[in-house]
């Protein structure tokens, strides 16, 4: 079993269930008292927000490609980043280390593909939906991406900032997000992509009448059976 380094903290929230979904995983892959061979850097979420604020990527991509290496050094042999927003800076990830960088957009891109969706709407933060980084991403894999008008953008980001990642869930929000998702499917999203990993929290399959494909749950399978290919 090869090690997967992990870069979480945006935010702890999810990257706890990141940990917990590998540990499940391998569990259910190997058995007996197997678990997942992980290196984890967890950083401080509070200096990448507030680079995301002021818009500074390239020091954000400077922290988390030495945060890369550091994990590189500790002995991991694949990598991960346990957020989607912050693939906008996956290149100067990649570029710093020689190991394998598994990209959550490609992964998700390619269960939208195999599921036969070609349209595909995008929920997250409001980087990932307003930037480009992720949608074309997409859509070098072929696939056609809709995003939430001006309103709902603000509000889908407002939940994620100001409720998942504290660890809230409101009922109330899960409503709202389902809501987005049915228009989302009137412009014609034929599945909807979970493009924050915080956003599995509070959304599943039953809030939404077409597909919803959860890039958090899509980045372990993927990234656990990587690991295991050997094994």
């Amino acid at each position: 079993m090869k090690t997967i380094g992990v870069l979480g903290g945006m935010s702890w929230e999810s990257s706890l269930e990141w940990y917990r979904l590998a540990n499940e995983r391998v569990q259910e892959r190997l058995g007996g008292y197997h678990s997942a061979r992980i290196v984890l850097d967890s950083v401080d979420f509070a200096e990448i927000e507030a680079m995301q604020m002021r818009g500074d990527w390239a020091a954000a991509g400077d922290l988390l490609a030495a945060r890369a290496r550091a994990l590189e050094a500790a002995g991991a042999e694949i990598l991960v980043l346990c957020t989607n927003t912050m693939h906008l800076v996956a290149e100067q990830i990649q570029d710093a280390v020689d190991i394998p960088f598994l990209h959550i957009g490609d992964v998700a891109a390619e269960a939208v593909a195999a599921a036969g969706v070609t349209r595909v709407g995008l929920l997250g933060t409001a980087f990932t939906m307003e930037q480009p980084f992720y949608r074309e991403r997409l859509s070098a894999h072929g696939l056609s991406v809709v995003v939430p008008d001006a309103d709902d953008r603000a509000l889908v980001h407002a939940v994620i900032y100001d409720e998942l990642v504290h660890g809230e869930i409101r009922e109330e929000s899960r409503q709202r997000y389902a809501e987005v998702i049915e228009r989302l499917v009137a412009q014609g999203a034929e599945g909807i992509i979970l493009g924050c990993t915080e956003i599995e929290l509070l959304v599943s399959a039953a809030d939404s009448p077409v597909p919803v494909f959860p890039t958090t749950a899509l980045h372990v399978e993927v990234a656990v059976d990587r690991a295991l290919a050997d094994a």
